[in-house]
C-alpha cells in the first residue's frame, strides 16, 4: 500500500479495511487512498432518509468530497451491487449491510455474512471497505441495538481477517493496525 493514494502490490483479495468511530476520518482516509482510481465505483450503503435533514447534510458533505468521475451506487443491497461491479470499489459503510439484514434470525444472518465474505474473496479488483467501530462505549438498552453491535463486530472481525491492509482511523489520524498487532487465534 502506498500512502500516496495508490493501491499497489496486492495479492488476492485486494481488500483494504478502514474502521473507526464517528467523525474519526475513516471515510476521508478511504477516499484519499482511492483517489487515483479513475474507474472506481463508490457504493454508499444507506437508506435514502430524505426527511432526515441531518443525514442529508452528512450525505451532501460526502458527495462534495468525492471526485466527480467516480461512479456512484446508493443502495441497501450490497450483495447485488457486488455482483455487477468487477472494477475497483469503495464501500462506505459496511454497517449498512448489517442494517439491511438486522431482522434476520441468526441462521440467515450467518448465511448472508458467509455469502458476503465469499463475494469479497472472489473479487480481483481493489476493494476499499469503510466500517464503523461500535461497542466501545455504552451498551444499548434495546435488543436490536445489541444485535447491531454484535453483528458489526463479527462482520468486521471477518473482514479484517481477509484484508491485506487494515487501518484504524481515530481523531483524524490513521493507524495501520497490521503493523502493531497480531491476529487473535480462533
Amino acid at each position: 500500500m502506498s500512502i500516496k493514494g495508490e493501491i499497489t502490490n496486492y495479492k488476492n483479495p485486494n481488500i483494504v479495511f478502514i474502521t473507526g468511530g464517528t467523525k474519526s476520518g475513516k471515510s476521508e482516509f478511504a477516499e484519499y487512498l482511492a483517489k487515483n482510481n479513475t474507474n472506481l465505483t463508490y457504493i454508499a450503503l444507506s437508506e435514502k432518509r430524505e426527511s432526515d435533514v441531518n443525514w442529508q447534510n452528512k450525505i451532501s458533505k460526502h458527495r462534495e468530497r468525492r471526485p466527480k468521475h467516480w461512479n456512484l451506487i446508493e443502495t441497501t443491497d450490497l450483495l447485488k451491487a457486488l455482483t455487477f461491479n468487477n472494477g475497483p470499489i469503495l464501500i462506505d459503510s459496511i454497517g449498512g449491510f448489517v442494517l439491511e439484514s438486522i431482522n434476520l434470525d441468526d441462521k440467515y444472518w450467518k448465511e448472508n455474512l458467509d455469502h458476503l465474505l465469499k463475494c469479497l474473496k472472489k473479487r480481483k479488483s481493489n476493494t476499499i471497505i469503510v466500517g464503523e467501530q461500535v461497542g466501545w462505549s455504552l451498551v444499548s438498552e434495546y435488543k436490536i441495538g445489541n444485535i447491531y453491535i454484535e453483528r458489526v463486530g463479527e462482520l468486521q472481525k471477518e473482514i479484517t481477517r481477509i484484508s491485506q491492509d487494515n487501518w484504524l482511523a481515530i481523531n483524524g489520524r490513521a493507524i495501520k493496525i497490521d503493523e502493531i498487532s497480531i491476529e487473535i487465534p480462533r
